[in-house]
Formats: structure tokens, C-alpha cells, sequence
């Protein structure tokens, strides 16, 4: 009878043992999950906008009309057959199985691009309804409308026409860190040829051998605009003057003395959530609603931009377009403002990278030109106030009167509202009993039956040793 409690004992203490082993998995696991050694792992809306764009690739433009992110954070791809349905589901994502196919939708921008230009339209693909949306602001007249409406029923039902408020413009105008005769924009990120140090804007900013300041005066000069294209892309450099130094250079100002930093770039995909920061607006955040967007400004016509429902203002123009760390976008221009909302165009950083032939500082392989500082990852939270763009290295954060400069970060350079660095994190994360609750209910459960076995065991013990003392004597 001794032997059998002593068998359930012992079992019981292993069960105890087993319970705290799993329990500090569970902790461990909780923890893990949330935080990442690698600053630069993807989160889970980056990995399923990489799902999206890798299955479009992989079953090609004849069976696949584009991918975007659905309101549950899925990857959604456009197939025309169910074979490339099946594809799609064995991949983890979800199909939805469309009549036009990514082929066909080419074929009908390239038919609007062919027809005479009109300013103040846009045309962009939008996946989710398979459609080309062709947009038209109050500048286009009745009889402008009906010339493009006759060019889209040519093209059939797979372009919609639009009517939007306000104009489609560039975002020159308005206060800005950068300052030239030719008007006033915002820096977006510092990128290097591994020989100097340049500026990445937006291209309609000023053509080339624009000079620009930081300051309204005139007395700070930053540098000039050395290469670049407006119209067909918009995209430039300001290649900075002798004797700047990048510390900090791989940080994006969001307004408040806060900043993130940069570590490297990607692609949008519709659906995903961005952060777009201007020396006018501050920071502000939206979705891709559409990609391959074509713009007919006054000054001409760019194509290839990314469209968003990010808001701009003038003066907001080059800003940077980022999320989750990650370099997106450059800000063209777009209609509305940041009281009524409206729709802004950025052309995307990698294309501008490849045409120009540099990188960002951040990036492996950009040379040694920058000394990156200490200071924050991660993306935004909710919209600031203050101005935002590439940090100008050898300069102050804010200029006289309050104003900021060219990208600087502040004295802080830390993360914005709402986010935190890493060892924050965790210990929030910690302090969360939701993510660690039941790992630390199972290990307190473990320790509190192994106590009450070591004293069962101890009292055993006791009641053994005075009867046997009894009886030997």
C-alpha cells in the first residue's frame, strides 16, 4: 500500500515538473511571437502582401488579374479559372475568380494612354472589382467627359468612370523645409552611389540645377537637384552640399522631435495600411487602393504611381511613403486636402532607385557614407502633427521659429505616439496577462502542486519514522 502512494506520488511530481516545463514554453512562446530578434521580419500583413505578388508571378498575367489585402489581413488573388483557383488555396491564400484577366487590363490603359490626353484624369487598376477606374476632376469639361467616355466604351466593361471633387495637382506649394525659386517641397529619404549623398523627391519639385535651402531665406543651402524625371515618372536628386555629415541619416522625421527609421524598401500592395509624412500635413496614414495608377497633371502626364487614400496638401510633396520601416513611396500629388479627405499618388521608391542608380543608406551594399545614429523601428501609429522627411545630416532638427528641417528627427529621434522600441515592447508585452495568462496560470499551478507534495511527503516521512521508532523500542 506504501509503494502504491509512493508510485502515485512520484507521478504526480512529474506531472508538477511536466506542468512548469510547459508552462514556460507557453511564456516563451507568447513572447516570441510578438517580438522578433530581426528588426527588419516581416509582420504579417507584409508577408501576405509577399503571397499576393509571388502567386500573380508564379501563374502569370493570363490567368491572374493582381492581389490585394482583404479587410482579415488574407491575401487575395484575382484568378480567371478554377485550376488557378486551386493554386491559389494550396498556397494559403484566397481566390476569387474574375472576368478580366491582368492581360486585359493592360490592354485597356494602353488604350487609354493612346487617346488624347486630358488634364485632371486619372486611371488606376482596381483588383478587387476588376476593373480600370477612370477618374475625372472639376477641372474636365462636359465635353472632355464625353470624349473620354466614348474611349472607355470602346474598351468595354472593364473600365469605370469616375467623378471626383477637387483637382488633381502636384503638391509644390505651401510650407515646406525645402526651399527654391521654383517652389517648395518636402525631402523624402537619403540614399548614396556609394560616392555622395543625395536627396530622393519628387521630381516635379524643380528640374534639374534647382538649388534649394533649408530655410525661407535663403541662407541655408541644403543642395541641388542634379538628375531626375517629371513628367513620366517624379521622381529626383538633390545632391547635398561639401561638407555634410549623414548621421541619422537613415531616419524619417513624423513631427514632434519623434522619428522612425528606415531599413530598407518594398513594394505596396493594394489593401495594405501606409504612413505618408510632409513638412505641411505631418504624418498621415491610409491604404493602397491601387497600383500602375496613371496621373494627367497640367504639367504632363505620369504613369506607374502608386494610389492611395493617404491625404496631401501642398507642400507635402517628396515626403516619404513607408510602412512597417520599409521605404514605399515618394508623394506626387493627388486632389483634396487633410480635412475632406481625397486621394494622393506617390511614385514608388524602387522604381526610382533603379532608374537613378542609388540606394538608400540603410540598405546592404549602399557604401559607408552614412553613420546611422541610435533611435527607433517600427511603423506609426495614428496621425501626427509635424513635419517629415529624410533627416538633412549637419543640421539642427527644427530651424527658427519652430520650423523643421529638411527630414531632421529632433533631439528625441524617437518612435512616434503609440509605438515603442523593442525592450519596451516586451515589456508590455509581459505586463499583458491576455499574451502570458495561461503559460504563468499553468506554471503557478505546477509550483503549487509540487509544494503540497514535498509537505505530503515530508509528514509521510514523520509519521513513518515515529512508528517505526515505536516499534523497535
Amino acid at each position: 500500500m506504501r509503494h502504491a502512494r509512493r508510485n502515485v506520488q512520484r507521478i504526480a511530481r512529474f506531472a508538477a515538473i511536466g506542468g512548469l516545463v510547459c508552462g514556460g514554453l507557453m511564456v516563451s512562446h507568447a513572447v516570441a511571437s510578438e517580438t522578433s530578434d530581426d528588426p527588419k521580419a516581416p509582420n504579417a500583413e507584409m508577408l501576405a502582401a509577399r503571397t499576393g505578388q509571388e502567386l500573380v508571378a508564379d501563374l502569370g498575367t493570363s490567368r491572374t488579374a493582381g492581389s490585394w489585402i482583404d479587410a482579415k489581413g488574407r491575401p487575395v488573388v484575382a484568378v480567371t479559372d478554377e485550376e488557378a483557383a486551386a493554386d491559389v488555396r494550396g498556397a494559403g491564400a484566397v481566390p476569387k475568380v474574375v472576368r478580366y484577366a491582368m492581360k486585359d487590363l493592360r490592354s485597356a490603359t494602353d488604350t487609354l494612354k493612346d487617346a488624347p490626353k486630358v488634364a485632371g484624369t486619372s486611371w488606376a487598376m482596381d483588383y478587387a472589382s476588376n476593373q480600370v477606374v477612370v477618374r475625372a476632376d472639376t477641372t474636365v469639361s462636359a465635353d472632355e467627359w464625353d470624349r473620354l467616355a466614348k474611349v472607355a466604351e470602346s474598351v468595354g466593361k472593364s473600365v469605370r468612370m469616375e467623378r471626383i471633387e477637387g483637382t488633381f495637382t502636384p503638391r509644390v506649394n505651401g510650407a515646406s523645409p525645402l526651399f527654391a525659386s521654383a517652389g517648395r517641397c518636402s525631402a523624402g529619404f537619403n540614399v548614396t552611389n556609394g560616392q555622395a549623398n543625395f536627396i530622393l523627391t519628387a521630381g516635379h519639385c524643380g528640374p534639374v540645377g534647382t538649388t534649394w535651402f533649408s530655410d525661407q531665406q535663403g541662407s541655408q543651402q541644403v543642395g541641388a537637384t542634379v538628375s531626375g524625371s517629371f513628367p513620366g515618372g517624379d521622381f529626383s536628386l538633390v545632391q547635398y552640399s561639401p561638407g555634410v555629415d549623414l548621421s541619422g541619416a537613415d531616419l524619417v522625421a513624423v513631427g514632434d522631435g519623434q522619428g522612425i527609421r528606415i531599413i530598407g524598401s518594398a513594394d505596396a500592395a493594394v489593401g495594405q495600411k501606409v504612413f505618408r509624412s510632409g513638412s505641411t500635413t505631418g504624418l498621415q496614414s491610409g491604404e493602397v487602393t491601387g497600383l500602375n495608377a496613371t496621373v494627367n497633371y497640367p504639367q504632363g502626364t505620369v504613369s506607374g504611381l502608386i494610389e492611395t487614400t493617404v491625404c496631401a496638401e501642398p507642400g507635402d510633396s517628396g515626403g516619404p511613403m513607408f510602412a512597417n520601416g520599409l521605404a514605399m513611396g515618394i508623394t506626387s500629388g493627388g486632389n483634396g486636402d487633410c480635412q475632406s479627405g481625397g486621394t494622393t499618388f506617390f511614385q514608388p521608391v524602387s522604381k526610382a532607385l533603379d532608374s537613378l542608380g542609388v540606394k538608400l543608406v540603410t540598405e546592404p551594399g549602399a557604401g559607408d557614407q552614412a553613420s546611422p545614429s541610435s533611435g527607433s523601428t517600427g511603423n506609426t501609429g495614428s496621425a501626427n502633427s509635424g513635419a517629415g522627411a529624410a533627416a538633412p545630416p549637419g543640421t539642427s532638427s527644427t530651424a527658427p521659429g519652430g520650423a523643421v528641417l529638411p527630414g531632421g528627427a529632433g533631439p528625441g529621434d524617437t518612435a512616434p505616439e503609440g509605438e515603442t522600441d523593442s525592450v519596451a515592447s516586451a515589456l508590455e508585452r509581459v505586463a499583458d496577462f491576455r499574451n502570458l495568462g495561461p503559460g504563468l496560470f499553468v506554471i503557478a499551478g505546477s509550483l503549487v502542486a509540487l509544494v503540497a507534495l514535498r509537505i505530503r511527503s515530508e509528514r509521510g516521512r514523520k509519521r513513518y519514522r515515529n512508528q517505526y521508532s515505536q516499534s523497535w523500542g
